[in-house]
């Protein structure tokens, strides 16, 4: 399950539960109900980041038991739920209690917000603007026949529409034609980001134009306007992205180059997320700084020595372990050595060595 991104809206730096909660809705909620919004409260005020399995682990509570949780007080309008492109839970809205009727102020935190391209134009940079509202703000006009024709006679309208029909195989209905209206007007996507966004939800083989307005509402809340930014969103929401920055002690939302960098282990060198682990391993005990770049070296050298799996690197130690015992190291003493002797020795040895002596036998 992914980290939930928080979104703080009115509330002090410190924990205060409203007295409308405790009168008004408190009383109709079960305990699990009651403790899930609470520890979200708290977790809210000191600016810590919290996700489905935290809280799971936090209350002894199963994750079905959170997630209804949490719908239960979307339903009750003390939050908002946003979801990926995957229907998994993504980020949160805790609502004014005292006032759930006006729009509270969004303040993201922590939000992963795409560093504006620098050669966006100012027609690109309003529509950014105009894009990053909530996705409740969000809602299709009623488009009527003569609203239809007018979209097909624009220029740019015959290109989405062409574009549409080749990714989707199939001639467009009216509500076809409406919802790339709504998301080529409302939504203020471009040519180029219309494109991509029909091509990475059939690439996902989400062919319904339904699923194709819920990417486009999830991309215009995040204020993605164009396909370098649709891009990196979809790596940075990527489960393995997360695992990994995990496994090598990060707690911070992951840069560009650290996704990418796992993304090459993954995708170019044809690592499993088990291999991914065991070289993180392997870099934390090794280091606790530049542990991406060490990372990399190590998984570079397994895959040009042809290491693949966990057999395979447990293979290639053993051979490593054996040639090591069966030759002595230069200058070693010929007295016994000890079990702190041994400890010591291994304290001394160079990691990127012991590397480059694991895959040259």
């Amino acid at each position: 399950m992914s980290r939930l991104t928080l979104y703080k809206d009115n509330l002090t730096d410190s924990t205060i539960v409203s007295n409308h909660f405790i009168d008004e809705y408190m009383k109709d909620a079960n305990d699990a109900q009651i403790k899930v919004y609470l520890y979200l409260l708290r977790m809210m005020n000191s600016n810590l980041p919290t996700s489905i399995s935290d809280i799971v682990d936090k209350f002894n509570h199963t994750e079905k038991d959170v997630i209804r949780a949490l719908t239960y007080w979307e339903k009750r309008n003390l939050l908002r739920l946003d979801y990926d492109d995957k229907g998994e839970i993504c980020g949160l809205h805790m609502n004014c209690v005292s006032a759930p009727s006006k729009e509270a102020q969004i303040v993201p935190m922590p939000k992963i917000v795409p560093a504006p391209e620098k050669e966006a134009t100012e027609s690109a940079e309003s529509g950014r603007k105009a894009a990053a509202k909530t996705a409740s703000s969000f809602e299709k006009p009623s488009y009527s026949l003569d609203d239809i024709a007018a979209f097909k006679k624009d220029e740019s309208a015959s290109q989405i529409l062409f574009i549409a029909e080749s990714y989707l195989g199939r001639t467009l209905s009216a509500v076809d034609i409406k919802t790339l209206l709504f998301i080529y007007k409302e939504l203020h996507f471009s040519i180029e980001l219309m494109d991509y966004l029909i091509e990475y939800c059939v690439g996902k083989g989400k062919r319904e134009m339904r699923y194709i307005e819920k990417v486009a509402i999830n991309w215009a809340t995040e204020g993605v306007t164009s396909v370098r930014q649709a891009k990196n969103r979809s790596t940075r929401y990527d489960k393995l992205v997360y695992t990994v920055m995990k496994a090598l002690g990060r707690q911070s939302d992951p840069t560009d180059l650290e996704a990418e960098f796992i993304h090459r282990w993954n995708k170019q060198y044809g690592f499993s997320p088990e291999v991914i682990l065991a070289a993180c391993e392997k870099t934390v005990l090794a280091t606790s700084s530049h542990r991406f770049e060490y990372a990399e070296s190590i998984l570079s050298k397994w895959h040009k020595s042809g290491v693949h799996t966990i057999n395979d690197i447990k293979k290639a130690e053993e051979e490593f372990r054996k040639n090591k015992e069966s030759r002595p190291a230069k200058g070693a003493s010929t007295k016994p050595v000890n079990s702190f002797n041994s400890f010591s020795q291994q304290r001394d040895y160079d990691f990127d060595k012991l590397e480059k002596e694991l895959f040259s036998n």
